[in-house]
């Protein structure tokens, strides 16, 4: 980091940090507003992404679209789109009410992704935002996807867009284990290749359509800066400088 640049923080929140992902479409208050209270302690500059949990991945799955399935039909994106809009702004609001300039980006509208897959964010407004002192919040999204008409684009991936386009210092994942598990249950201190961790990482044990925790350590791994995998018990420490849970570099 340069002399006089404020140090960028990208944080997910993960889905099973903000909703009760068992129960369609419901927030957990309690633990949202634990986390905001938080996020408000953050310095500098900072992006906040958030995950489907009870609200995108149950519409998702009803309607079998993933960050590989697409759907063409119009009314099954309005129902994706929609609940995280819903949670959103549920997001943004407890947010502001800790003292966060929190403000909405819904992905839908700023990305798409190419028949090869690759996904391609416009991060110029949030940029802007960043400049003009806000704290953009993003969520995972359908995306059009060139041929197949909308897939899903997670948070992670959008984590890691943003992390690279804003020349972030540090990212933290805020979800609902206190780090990468290893095959015999013990937190992973630092990953620094997903050969390391193959055996050990697997897919959320509730419904997910973005690939769990293995693909959130594909993710993270190809990042510049380092990441760290916590929950919420953590994320006092995060905010405040530290290095909870597993260390992804």
């Amino acid at each position: 980091m340069t002399a006089n640049r404020a140090t960028t923080t990208v944080l997910k929140l993960g889905g099973s940090v903000v909703t009760e992902k068992d129960r369609p479409e419901t927030v957990d208050p309690a633990s949202l507003r634990r986390a905001a209270e938080s996020v408000a302690t953050i310095t500098g500059r900072l992006v906040v992404v958030h995950g489907g949990g009870s609200f995108g991945h149950h519409h998702a799955a009803e309607h079998g679209v993933s960050n590989t399935e697409g759907t063409n039909e119009d009314a099954a994106i309005r129902s994706i789109h929609g609940a995280m809009k819903r949670l959103n702004g549920a997001v943004v609001d407890s947010l502001a009410e800790a003292g966060v300039p929190a403000v909405p980006v819904h992905p839908f509208s700023a990305a798409v992704r190419t028949a090869e897959g690759t996904l391609r964010l416009g991060t110029d407004p949030v940029a802007a935002m960043l400049d003009a002192g806000f704290v953009p919040v993003l969520h995972g999204d359908t995306v059009i996807h060139d041929g197949t008409g909308a897939t899903i684009v997670s948070g992670d991936e959008l984590v890691v867009a943003l992390a690279g386009a804003l020349g972030a210092d540090r990212v933290g994942v805020c979800s609902s284990v206190p780090g990468v598990y290893d095959a015999e249950g013990d937190v992973i201190g630092r990953i620094e290749s997903f050969e390391d961790v193959v055996d050990a990482v697997g897919a959320s044990d509730t419904t997910d359509v973005t690939g769990g925790m293995a693909g959130k350590v594909r993710e993270l791994l190809s990042l510049d800066a380092p990441a760290y995998v916590f929950d919420i018990d953590g994320l006092d420490a995060f905010a405040a400088g530290g290095t909870p849970g597993t260390e992804i570099e």
